[in-house]
């Protein structure tokens, strides 16, 4: 695979432009209400078009080589450009933490999505007043978690504005600012100087990397002698065969309505973790363990899974006939100039994807959590 040239970070343009699309809607409370905050068409159009030109009228079939190729070089535009339009539908779907998950018998949705989080910060050994960055941190669900269950300060990294004015609104609200912040850039390009954090983690985030090998390579670079990487990353498993058709749409199915440039096997990923430097201390395909509730139950719509009333009102507007609810809603939000025009192409992308993230978890092609703890050698 050829070297990527990296964007251009322009954090003045990518703020102007944050301001025009989403304008105070950052401080809306989350979902239909903050996509009905004042979005601005014109710059919603702009957003829709440079994303979507990398998927429109490009079957899994015909894909090539090159077309894989440019989306990896446009990855931090199509990237940033992913969240403007999909994290009211996110925050409206799923809630502040943008990931899945293991299932207990008797755990509610938010007590899992919460026991996953705090699993990552145990094997870790995250403790209190460690320095710990977040990579990719979206709108700070994770981070909030992290600080409370282990008492770590925490540094979010987004490349995307509203998202990162979203976190800081939560975190405020949470009380936890002196413990949490956010700043704003491309984790394949990281300011941070040489050394500068005790742990660093990524949660279902690192897959929009061009290149794994980049970006752990970036993570290395920030981490002290010693200091511990822990990610689950999404992975096609060994099971995946690219030749394969049906394969092949899966994994485009998912690329497309998760704003993913390129992505690869697991074997590709332990390689890169080593290249970098790593001294990888665990590594295991969390799906693939005997769990009573599979982790894509919630888009499968299977209620017989559901552990708690509660659960129904969260996992309906997952299941299909949730998301074909949404599809109508926002179509008639559109119609009428309530919400910006672009709103149902991406929540029918988003539909795609969550019916190939089933098929591939069904199939055992993909992995949402593989996970990796490797650490830094001491000097």
């Amino acid at each position: 695979m050829a070297p990527i040239a990296l964007e251009a970070e322009d954090h003045a343009r990518d703020a102007e432009f944050n301001k025009a699309l989403h304008g105070k809607s950052a401080q809306e409370r989350a979902g239909f209400l903050a996509m009905m905050g004042g979005k601005d068409p014109a710059a919603q159009k702009a957003a829709i078009d440079e994303y979507f030109k990398h998927w429109d009228n490009k079957e899994a079939a015909e894909e090539t080589p090159e077309i894989r190729e440019a989306r990896r070089a446009e990855y931090a535009t199509l990237t940033r450009h992913y969240y403007n339009l999909a994290t009211d539908l996110y925050e409206y779907g799923w809630g502040g933490s943008f990931h899945f998950c293991r299932f207990a018998n008797g755990e509610p949705f938010r007590q899992a999505i919460a026991r996953h989080e705090h699993y990552l910060a145990h094997v870790m050994g995250l403790r209190d007043e460690m320095v710990v960055l977040d990579v990719g941190c979206g709108v700070g669900g994770p981070a909030r978690e992290m600080v409370k269950f282990s008492g770590a300060n925490v540094v979010g990294l987004n490349n995307n504005d509203y998202q990162i004015e979203r976190a800081k609104r939560y975190a405020a609200k949470e009380g936890l600012s002196d413990k949490l912040s956010f700043t704003k850039g491309d984790f394949m390009q990281m300011s941070f100087p040489e050394n500068s954090f005790d742990a660093v983690y990524a949660i279902e985030a690192t897959v929009h990397a061009p290149s794994l090998e980049g970006i752990y390579g970036q993570i290395f670079r920030v981490l002290k002698p010693g200091g511990v990487f822990g990610v689950y990353e999404w992975l096609m498993t060994d099971n995946y065969d690219n030749d394969d058709p049906e394969h092949r749409r899966i994994r485009l199915g998912i690329e497309q309505g998760d704003g993913i440039s390129n992505m690869e096997k697991i074997e590709v990923a332990l390689r890169a973790m080593k290249a970098v430097g790593f001294e990888l201390e665990l590594h295991e395909d969390l799906a693939d363990r005997p769990d009573s509730m599979p982790w894509y139950w919630p888009l499968s719509g299977d209620f017989k899974y559901m552990q708690s009333i509660w659960d129904f009102f969260t996992i309906f507007r997952l299941t299909k006939v949730g998301r074909s609810s949404v599809h109508g809603f926002v179509g008639f939000l559109e119609r009428f100039g309530i919400a910006p025009k672009g709103t149902q192409k991406t929540a029918d992308s988003l539909a795609v994807a969550a019916d190939c993230l089933v098929s591939g978890g069904q199939k055992k092609l993909f992995t949402p959590m593989y996970l990796m703890v490797a650490r830094k050698p001491k000097l």
